[in-house]
């Protein structure tokens, strides 16, 4: 019964658009999408995402910028170089690295964005239009927005009337993801770790993702049959079958057991990952469509 959505398949196929459409853009106006990565730091895992963000948006013909700040960069010489790229026209999407450092307050940061260059849609004004179903004008933060496109690629576009179940209440994934699920018309619950009978309110799920942090947190038998998963969960686990020290990832929902009863599921990793780097692109070409007075393609 189970079909697993390849979220490495269908992030190509967005990246295939969106360098067509940024090739066009170019030829038409002369406007090179211009993405700034701003990054403080050494955290391995941290550069080695921000270096694949990087290859991405060359790959799609974009102008590419990376800033690589030492952990002991104030806050104040942070938003000091955040303005220079508002104010900088080549620059049509700025994104900066998360977590900060302790000594720096990541939410002053995030507003100080250019709300039209916010390309990780974190900033006030994009998470209001968003919640208020601005749609054509809100940047969606880039995990959603790509969760959203596996799910229309699998189920079709039009997701009226189905019962979605959210686990995990994050600003970053899973309040989003809830009101775009709102905005195509599914009936939507929103469950956490202290939902009581949480295995109850997931069955009834014909859409249940899962975005709560807890490995393999959600059980086969949590599953309506026939459901679609997606899965954003990424939590690293002991894997002594790989050797001493070695681990392995895994996501929020129990893969093995869930495959017997849902009818798609996005495996981890694979699934949701790549998608968040083309979102994120995508979200960099709407940025520059805008820029040059144009309406931003929808994908």
């Amino acid at each position: 019964m189970e079909q697993r959505i390849d979220g490495k398949a269908i992030a190509e196929e967005v990246m295939v658009e969106v360098k067509s459409l940024s090739a066009r853009l170019i030829s038409d106006t002369g406007v090179v999408p211009g993405l700034a990565v701003v990054i403080i730091g050494e955290d391995p895992a941290s550069q080695v995402y921000v270096a694949s963000k990087g290859k991405r948006a060359r790959e799609c013909g974009f102008h590419s910028v990376q800033h690589t700040l030492s952990d002991d960069t104030n806050q104040q010489a942070l938003l000091a170089i955040i303005d220079d790229l508002n104010n900088d026209p080549a620059i049509h999407g700025i994104l900066v690295q998360l977590p900060l450092p302790s000594h720096i307050d990541e939410g002053k940061v995030i507003q100080a964005i250019n709300p039209d260059k916010d390309v990780d849609g974190f900033h006030y004004i994009n998470v209001g239009k968003l919640t208020s179903g601005e749609l054509g004008t809100a940047f969606v933060p880039c995990t959603p927005a790509g969760s959203m496109i596996l799910l229309q690629r699998t189920l079709g576009r039009d997701l009226s009337g189905l019962n979605a179940v959210v686990v995990g209440r994050s600003n970053i994934v899973g309040k989003p993801v809830a009101s775009l699920l709102l905005a195509a018309n599914c009936t939507v619950t929103i469950a956490h770790s202290r939902t009581k009978n949480l295995d109850e309110v997931c069955r009834t799920a014909d859409i249940l993702v899962a975005a709560v942090g807890r490995p393999k947190l959600i059980k086969g038998d949590w599953i309506k049959p026939g459901a679609t998963i997606i899965d954003v969960g990424v939590n690293r686990i002991p894997a002594p079958e790989r050797g001493e020290g070695k681990t392995r990832l895994v996501g929020d929902v129990d893969y093995d057991e869930a495959v017997e009863r849902a009818a798609h599921i996005t495996p981890v990793p694979g699934g949701v990952g790549p998608m968040t780097i083309a979102l994120l692109m995508a979200n960099t070409l709407s940025a520059a469509y805008r820029s040059a007075g144009l309406e931003a393609p929808k994908l």
